[in-house]
């Protein structure tokens, strides 16, 4: 048996599909990049990074970090997963251009071809039907069906566009999060919403004989596990070779981001019937029980090659917080250091630009890492972090030609969701230590259940780690709309050109 919430980090607005015997999954990664994660199991339990759907999106100034810009809880949102006649299928708008895009492949590893769709269509689900016509069901609180054209274009003229399911209690959040399907001739949407009445998210379908039929339904499925009154929704459903159904949903976590919860259901004369509770422990049959599966964090020595197209790919669990400045950064220059300059002035870690980053991972996780900060410039910081509004950071930093060891932080009086910390304020320094070597090994730790979400911080001294300034409280909020993620950065806040060498990354979690 195995621990449900299955992944404790970062994956949310799932959505899943098995295509044969694997099971592939999608999830939001908003301004990251590479950007548009699938995951490849065997099992529903067990997963590995099989692709990122693209290197950048539309490389827009806001996207690229620029003029004080950027895309920070914005990107794409909420893909959609299909695969139909040999093709794989992913749509998405993202928030930021607040457009639609279709990528397509017929490998899940790529190439994926990338096309717009006329219209903004928030939570779409991509369906199609049987007589070959294709549709989007999406919205908020209005929940539409928009008919296609056959190249998925845009809407098609004179094709259905009609509302299925519309909001009718008081709410918080309306419906939306929309996964639509047709099982045994009947056509299924499942949503999400918040009602005053709940006050935490459920999860709810609709079902119909025909497109053209009245959808009939409510909520199905109204749980937290017990955890801060978190509910667990929004998500896909699959079948597994031998017919059982399961629910990928997600629930918040606080710091640590939204993480996947498996759910069990089943169709009782059509009608979908969910797990009363989603349960603490699962197993599944695997369909390939001997498969080894890569970690979705991991340590890095930086040792890489350049790939046949002439290019260097990081390891899958990298991504960079916006889209990278690929000339400000290599993996080659030094063997086993990866190697990253400032070409921009920034007031903070928040607009650092090529800030390499993992997921953070509960119940607790740590990384080191070793900085050569012989190249830094006056008013450059370069070290560690935990990329969140809210952020902890351990830097050196270098002041009139004399280095220092800092730790700096992002607090907020409020600890709610809500409240925006992405400005060009500089963040609180809780502790200043001159060295006289820019040669140091960091520490970042992270500590996470039950919404403790603290982080702390280290230098190793000789062979000892000492702690530097305090520790922080993070708090998730909606300015990043995302989990902490330990982070590799350098910023410079008087004159660009600086030059940070990270080596020997370690990275860990922490079981209890």
């Amino acid at each position: 048996m195995y621990s449900n919430p299955i992944i404790w980090a970062d994956y949310p607005d799932p959505d899943v599909i098995r295509v044969e015997d694997t099971y592939y999954m999608v999830s939001t990664t908003m301004h990251m990049m590479p950007g548009c994660v699938i995951l490849r199991s065997y099992d529903l339990i067990h997963w590995e990074v099989a692709t990122h759907v693209y290197d950048e999106l539309d490389s827009t100034p806001a996207q690229r970090l620029q003029n004080g810009q950027h895309i920070y809880g914005k990107g794409m949102w909420a893909a959609s997963l299909r695969y139909h006649q040999g093709k794989f299928y992913v749509i998405f708008v993202a928030n930021d251009t607040r457009k639609t895009y279709l990528y397509t492949s017929t490998s899940i590893s790529g190439p994926w071809k990338k096309q717009y769709v006329d219209g903004f269509y928030h939570d779409c689900s991509l369906f199609f039907d049987e007589d070959d016509r294709i549709y989007l069901v999406h919205g908020n609180a209005e929940i539409y069906l928009t008919e296609l054209k056959a190249d998925l274009s845009g809407p098609k003229p004179d094709g259905i566009q009609r509302l299925i399911v519309k909001e009718k209690q008081p709410y918080h959040l309306g419906y939306e999060g929309a996964h639509f399907y047709k099982i045994n001739g009947k056509y299924y949407v499942f949503l999400i919403h918040i009602t005053k009445a709940t006050g935490r998210r459920t999860q709810a379908y609709y079902m119909a004989d025909s497109l053209e039929g009245s959808f009939s339904g409510g909520d199905v499925f109204n749980d937290d596990m017990g955890y801060f009154n978190s509910g667990i929704a929004q998500g896909g459903i699959v079948d597994t070779p031998d017919g059982d159904w399961y629910s990928m949903l997600f629930q918040d976590h606080g710091a640590v981001g939204r993480i996947p919860v498996l759910v069990p259901l089943r169709f009782n004369n059509g009608v979908p019937e969910f797990a009363s509770e989603a349960p603490k422990l699962v197993d599944i049959q695997s369909t390939r029980p001997e498969h080894c599966y890569k970690p979705l964090i991991g340590s890095d020595s930086f040792h890489y090659v350049t790939g046949e197209d002439g290019r260097i790919r990081l390891r899958d669990y990298w991504q960079w917080n916006h889209t990278p400045n690929e000339n400000l950064w290599s993996v080659t220059d030094s063997p086993g250091v990866y190697r990253v300059w400032t070409g921009q002035i920034s007031p903070n870690l928040t607009f650092a630009v090529n800030t390499l980053t993992q997921r953070s991972m509960g119940p607790a996780c740590e990384a080191a890492v070793t900085l050569d900060g012989s190249g830094l410039n006056n008013g450059d910081y370069a070290g560690i972090c935990f990329l969140i509004g809210t952020y902890g950071m351990i830097a050196l930093t270098k002041k009139e030609d004399q280095f220092y060891l800092v730790m700096h932080a992002r607090s907020s009086e409020d600890s709610s969701i809500f409240g925006n910390l992405i400005d060009q304020n500089p963040a609180t320094e809780y502790a200043r230590i001159p060295i006289a070597d820019p040669v140091v090994t960091l520490k970042a730790y992270g500590h996470f259940v039950d919404n403790q979400d603290e982080c702390s911080f280290a230098y190793l001294d000789g062979t000892e780690w000492r702690p530097l300034g305090i520790t922080h409280k993070m708090i998730y909020k909606l300015d990043h709309f995302m989990g902490c993620r330990i982070g590799l950065f350098i910023y410079s806040t008087e004159v660009i050109g600086g030059r940070a060498d990270f080596s020997n990354f370690e990275y860990s979690v922490i079981m209890p």
